[in-house]
């Protein structure tokens, strides 16, 4: 049975927050929240017509920045600290429609090797079906620096 917590967004108090896909208050952005659910981060989303690529079909660019940002809320929830890509993956297997009822993201870590990890996504449909699969590789930043950066810890509700 899974679990599902709400993630405590770790940035909502810094001033100069604006993340395009999850800050609340960018009036362009993606708005994305994220629950974990056992080894999983898990975001639903509703598309609509304004991230259209083709004509009522999803932009790739859009799906990519869905699995990039789950995958950053794997380093920040899972892993206690602050990252950025390295590299990233995404393979387009369905289109997704942007009429679309609403999209799950998931991410989870595959492995870790010292600083690098490495972090599986998925987009599925309301249908459930398999939509994108992305790998993403990110350097964690070591804590001080993640400090810096503003993170301290990442907690749920």
């Amino acid at each position: 049975m899974n679990v599902r917590r709400r993630i405590i967004n770790p940035w909502r108090n810094l001033p100069e927050y604006n993340c395009f896909g999850c800050c609340p208050d960018n009036p362009i952005g993606l708005h994305l929240e994220f629950f974990e659910e056992d080894d999983y981060i898990v975001s639903n989303w509703r598309p609509e017509h304004n991230y259209q690529g083709w004509v009522n079909t999803m932009h790739g660019g859009i799906l990519s920045t869905l699995i990039d940002e789950v995958c950053g809320w794997v380093v920040t929830r899972k892993l206690q600290t602050s990252g950025y890509t390295v590299q990233l993956n995404v393979k387009f297997r369905k289109a997704i429609p942007t009429t679309e009822p609403e999209l799950t993201i998931r991410a989870k870590v595959t492995k870790q090797v010292r600083n690098l990890a490495y972090i599986n996504a998925e987009i599925i449909n309301s249908k459930g079906e398999l939509c994108n699969e992305g790998e993403a590789i990110y350097f964690l930043m070591k804590e001080d620096k993640a400090k810096e950066m503003g993170f301290l810890h990442c907690e749920v509700e």
